[in-house]
């Protein structure tokens, strides 16, 4: 009779940890105000009163949403306040920069509210191979977040890992 084989990665204590489940639903949508300033650079209050006011904000239902002019305009710090307090009425989170930055942020949010008491003093794998729609910053959010509760971090699949971190 052939001897069984077993699986000793499903039998260790190992954890593993995938940031595609902290993926938090929703579009991510980007905003550009520079067709609301005159001429793209310059912001005439009144008429960028009005664009703000009348522009469709319900599509952002739900969304993500990042705002960020594409020309060199100067604006004013309230100029993205003002969008903002219209954008927030109903995007889930608003930024003011690009979509690395949002699903930085938004990335941030999730680990923030990550339990860690199921990590406590175990070995635990960050799933590497992950979506592209991770940003790398995510990472490094997750093992400051880990690290002091961890026995050990590793990156990768639980066959091929690169040792992080090892507390004693």
């Amino acid at each position: 009779m052939p001897e069984e084989i077993k699986n000793r990665v499903a039998a260790s204590k190992l954890v593993t940890l995938d940031l595609e489940d902290l993926y938090p639903p929703g579009e991510r949508e980007l905003l550009d105000i520079a067709p609301w300033l005159h001429e793209g650079v310059i912001l005439k209050e009144k008429e960028f009163r009005g664009f703000v006011k009348n522009h469709n904000w319900q599509q952002y239902k739900s969304a993500y949403l990042a705002l960020y002019c594409s020309t060199d305009a100067i604006l004013p710090a309230w100029a993205y306040l003002l969008v903002t307090s219209y954008a927030s009425k109903y995007a889930k989170k608003t930024v003011v920069g690009s979509l690395e930055l949002l699903e930085t942020l938004v990335f941030s949010d999730s680990i923030q509210n990550l339990e860690i008491e199921k990590f406590k003093d175990k070995p635990v794998i960050i799933k590497g191979c992950s979506s592209p729609k991770i940003p790398k910053n995510a990472y490094t959010l997750l093992i400051q977040k880990l690290q002091p509760v961890v026995k050990s971090l590793l990156y990768g699949e639980a066959c091929s890992t690169v040792p992080l971190l090892k507390n004693k």
